[in-house]
């Protein structure tokens, strides 16, 4: 406490603020002008900072500016007080007007365009003072968004395992791939098929280098079987669009079919995939306390997982 004592009156949020934002743009000038203020002030608040700690927080080059390893630390425990305290400053305006507030998520374009939706749907009938900021991308930029405090939950396949040590997940349910084609799609009237026997058809797949293609490269590999050559390789709105022409086939997670609209647009084949299941899972950040939205949020996703799980 003595060390805290003698830093706290020297070291601002003000400056902590401005050294975040210098960091972020990458240069004095640019700083300045992100905060409306003049570059001798932003680099007054720097030298501060500096004289409070006693060492180095930026390096000046040709290319910019750059943390150095002092300034790296800093910035790393600055950005978590401004998420906490913004955190706190949502628990307040929430037990003043439990209507209204924010709740970022993170969620594979998979998810945000079926469950997602759902929940926030429902919540927007009983809640329609909260807002929505949906980062729908794929997996791996949904876990950085976390990390970086970005999104307050991430909801997600777990294909590749997010860092333990910082994370906690929460599965939700086992989720498997499952073929799919357009409700008009004369194949969707069969009763009995093989994934052999669809290799011919005309496809559309999600790219190979992305989660998803992984497993689509897993489950026809399961059989013996080569990933037949796709008419199109893209996300999830696109290969929707193309399926409804009820000319193609697709493979995604079986919980995009258990949710309207795209469950009255496609139809799932009877093909099966064995060993393609995936955790479904809530993500959150280690150490960090989710405000209470987010909370009425997840709570929603874990009510809406139910009655999949007896599926």
């Amino acid at each position: 406490m003595d060390e805290i004592q003698r830093i706290e009156h020297r070291l601002s949020l003000h400056n902590l603020r401005i050294l975040i934002v210098v960091a972020k743009a990458g240069s004095m000038s640019e700083a300045a002008r992100l905060l409306a203020t003049s570059q001798p002030a932003v680099s007054r608040s720097i030298g501060e900072l500096e004289h409070a700690l006693g060492v180095r927080l930026l390096d000046r080059s040709a290319k910019g500016i750059e943390p150095t390893p002092f300034g790296r630390a800093l910035l790393k425990r600055g950005i978590a007080i401004f998420d906490e305290l913004s955190h706190g400053i949502k628990d307040v305006r929430f037990l003043s007007d439990a209507t209204h507030g924010e709740v970022t998520i993170g969620a594979s374009i998979a998810i945000a365009e079926g469950l997602v939706a759902n929940v926030i749907t429902r919540l927007s009938r009983t809640h329609p003072g909260l807002s929505f900021r949906v980062h729908a991308t794929d997996t791996a930029t949904a876990y950085r968004a976390l990390l970086d405090r970005r999104v307050d939950l991430a909801v997600v396949h777990i294909i590749d395992p997010p860092g333990g040590d910082l994370m906690d997940v929460e599965p939700l349910l086992d989720d498997p791939q499952v073929v799919v084609a357009g409700a008009h799609n004369p194949l969707a009237r069969r009763r009995k098929l093989s994934l052999a026997q669809l290799a011919g058809e005309p496809w559309v797949l999600p790219l190979p280098d992305q989660p998803y293609g992984k497993l689509v490269l897993e489950a026809f590999q399961a059989q013996g079987l080569q990933v037949p050559s796709t008419v199109a390789g893209s996300t999830l709105p696109l290969r929707t669009t193309l399926l409804v022409t009820g000319r193609f086939l697709s493979i995604v997670p079986r919980v995009v079919m258990q949710f309207p609209p795209k469950k009255r647009l496609l139809k799932m084949l009877p093909v099966e995939l064995s060993g393609t299941a995936r955790p479904l899972a809530l993500i959150t950040l280690k150490n960090r306390t989710l405000n209470p939205l987010a909370h009425l949020f997840a709570d929603h996703v874990r009510a809406a997982m139910k009655p999949l799980r007896r599926t």
